[in-house]
């Protein structure tokens, strides 16, 4: 064919040095257990240099002010409040893409998938907090309560990864599930209870965006940068108005269109069109660098994409690998720091690390297990094809990593209060024992799996 002559041989020296260069890394970003391992990166780092000699740049670092804007009309923060206020709130988004697709089409899109890895996220919520609030009922602590309903989904996910490929795909279908129920739960508990006096005119304004974002949506406007420009407007009123800035992310993503403007088939029809005009314009002497024909072909091409892919999807794909290693790293960096001096193991006592370390290690499995059992038993939900109950309890000991969200939290429930150190020691100990005695189950209650599995045809051989 004459596209063949065209083409470019498909020998490894015809790819370009920057790819052979990039390449290695862009495979390892696509790997399940590549954020996790950068999180943990992250939250080492700031654990060595925050107990080095150089532990007051740590603290001097994310103190620095940063002005964005004109006097009266800027917002001026701290370095760690741009990135808990202002880069989490991209974070949110992401999830609230995530809870929104789910929600349309994927696996809570019908009471009879969505049952069990509710009910799982409610175990892994209620029983935490209870437990906490529990061992400091009537203390300062007690606003921490929130702290340990919270699910680490890349550091769970990457933990997941390695344990190794004979994980059921139903098991993993499950924990991502379970987790963007638990981050719908966490946002839920922020606006609820972890918000300052609220400034009803700047609430106000800050509906009528959501009211304005919701018009562009029914309206047909696909657009990024409509939608970018109310969110950054809709993320000001809220951070005025005292409900944390960061649901703005989630508003933002409910108004995000989920449909396309054409379906399967005119996409086909009118694709297969554009790829036939492509052809007959190829020619021996050609270069699509000075064919119109061809160029034309492409840029229809191109639009035709764009109208097939719903903005919510086209989003959620461009800040996933933003999210996962930049994001979330800064979160952990800026939070993980925790002086591990006299003090720190003297906190290993106190209410608040006492209570985050039952709720995270005790409080997750429990719940998950028993709320899963619950509704099962009750014929409100099923296992998923190929997953035991032995399978469901060991992935309900990854619910107790909480870290970046744990963390975030606690910064929410205490700010510069003594009692965030507390919470981070508990947090970083809990994640860190929820993450090996998960991957340790795992990996034993699939090799029970698989020997279970080769058992009988061993059997069935002798007897022939």
């Amino acid at each position: 064919m004459r596209i063949a002559q065209s083409g470019r041989p498909s020998n490894a020296t015809s790819i370009p040095l920057a790819e052979r260069l990039v390449g290695p890394f862009h495979r390892f970003a696509q790997t399940e257990s590549a954020s996790g391992l950068v999180l943990v990166a992250c939250a080492a780092v700031a654990l060595l240099w925050s107990n080095s000699p150089w532990s007051d740049s740590y603290s001097r670092l994310w103190e620095q002010t940063v002005a964005v804007g004109s006097t009266g009309w800027g917002v001026s923060m701290t370095l760690h409040h741009w990135i808990n206020d202002g880069l989490m709130a991209v974070f949110f988004f992401l999830v609230g893409l995530e809870i929104k697709r789910e929600l349309l089409v994927g696996d809570l899109a019908t009471v009879r998938h969505a049952a069990l890895p509710i009910a799982a996220a409610l175990g892994g919520m209620i029983v935490p907090a209870t437990l906490y609030a529990v061992i400091n009922h009537g203390t300062a602590a007690s606003r921490g309560w929130g702290i340990p309903m919270a699910t680490d989904i890349a550091f769970a996910l990457g933990v997941l990864a390695l344990v190794g490929p004979g994980v059921p795909a139903g098991l993993r279908v499950l924990l991502a599930a379970l987790a963007i129920v638990d981050d719908l739960g966490a946002v839920l508990v922020i606006a609820l209870f972890y918000t300052a006096n609220i400034e009803w005119e700047h609430l106000i304004v800050g509906a009528g965006i959501v009211t304005l974002l919701v018009m562009c949506n029914a309206a047909g406007v696909r657009h990024g940068a409509v939608y970018a420009l109310l969110g950054v407007a809709l993320w000001l009123a809220l951070l005025h108005s005292g409900i944390h800035a960061t649901i703005a992310g989630v508003l933002l993503a409910i108004a995000v269109p989920a449909r396309t403007r054409i379906d399967e088939g005119e996409f086909l029809l009118r694709g297969r069109e554009a790829l036939d005009e492509f052809e007959r314009a190829c020619g021996p002497a050609t270069s699509i660098l000075t064919n119109p024909a061809q160029q034309d072909a492409i840029a229809r091409l191109e639009e035709l994409g764009d109208q097939a892919q719903a903005p919510l999807v086209t989003l959620e794909q461009e800040l996933r690998t933003v999210v996962a290693f930049v994001i979330m790293p800064l979160c952990a960096l800026a939070n993980a720091g925790l002086p591990l001096g006299g003090q720190a193991r003297g906190a290993l006592a106190t209410p608040v690390t006492i209570g985050v370390v039952l709720g995270l290690v005790l409080g997750k499995p429990i719940g998950i297990t028993l709320f899963s059992w619950l509704a099962v038993r009750s014929r409100i939900a099923a296992l998923p094809p190929g997953v035991s109950w032995r399978a469901v309890h060991s992935l309900s000991w990854l619910g107790g990593i909480g870290f970046t969200m744990s963390l975030f939290i606690a910064g929410l429930a205490f700010g510069a209060s003594p009692l965030v150190q507390s919470a981070k020691l508990g947090i970083l100990s809990s994640s860190v024992i929820a993450g090996i005695i998960g991957w340790m189950l795992l990996r034993t209650s699939l090799r029970r799996a698989t020997a279970g599995a080769v058992a009988p045809r061993a059997d069935h051989v002798a007897g022939l």
